[in-house]
């Protein structure tokens, strides 16, 4: 892909988190966790700006907890708790929107990748489909956020754990394609090196993001 190619590109991925941002202005009854802010209510814009911004940096630092394993280029990070919390505090279209925002901010250069890479062969290579499921999953999740998914904890558990199937089918099946291995047979494929390694500490930030909202809601309703 040539150099203005992909300047072009990114400004209409950033025109596109504008939009995204300018759509989502809350009504005057809280919807999702993001609408409990106080001091920004009467500037819905703002507001939603802000925490766009705020979950993208949470996205950065948290890809900075990294275990490396050397027999796959996925590292094991902590950057799939802030895309379901994302989910969950913003709803559908600031959930995703934040995830578009720190896939792009990576691919402009700031080292926001895990191990603190950047660069577009950064975030294009291996783990796009990764990057890609952030912002399904964060959008998926949020959606269901907007719908009160969020209130109880075996709704809320469930969301969390329709986005990390989310994120794992379409990081895997981007794995395949990249390594030129197979999703599931063989000796070597993208399950047992995209997938597997991640389950055990994946369950746990589910629990943990699973059990936030319904938690703040919960504490929201007594008061």
């Amino acid at each position: 892909m040539s150099l203005a190619r992909g300047v072009g590109d990114i400004g209409l991925w950033l025109t596109t988190i504008r939009r995204m941002t300018a759509e989502a202005i809350s009504p005057s009854t809280p919807v999702v966790l993001a609408d409990l802010v106080p001091g920004l209510r009467s500037r819905a814009v703002v507001r939603s700006a802000v925490l766009v911004v705020a979950f993208a940096l949470l996205t950065a630092a948290l890809a900075q907890v990294q275990i490396s394993l050397g027999f796959t280029p996925v590292p094991i990070t902590g950057q799939t708790l802030a895309v379901l919390l994302a989910g969950t505090s913003l709803g559908m279209s600031r959930g995703a929107a934040s995830q578009l925002l720190y896939w792009v901010m990576g691919l402009v250069g700031l080292p926001f990748y895990s191990g603190g890479q950047s660069g577009w062969e950064s975030g294009t290579g291996a783990t796009l489909g990764y990057l890609m499921g952030f912002i399904v999953a964060a959008a998926v999740v949020g959606y269901l956020a907007e719908r009160r998914h969020d209130r109880q904890v075996l709704s809320s558990l469930s969301a969390m754990a329709l986005g990390s199937v989310i994120i794992y089918t379409m990081g895997a099946m981007w794995l395949a394609h990249d390594l030129g291995v197979p999703v599931a047979n063989g000796e070597q494929n993208a399950i047992t090196m995209g997938v597997t390694p991640f389950l055990v500490g994946d369950l746990i930030k589910m629990a943990i993001a699973g059990l936030v909202a319904p938690a703040v809601w919960a504490t929201v309703s007594k008061k």
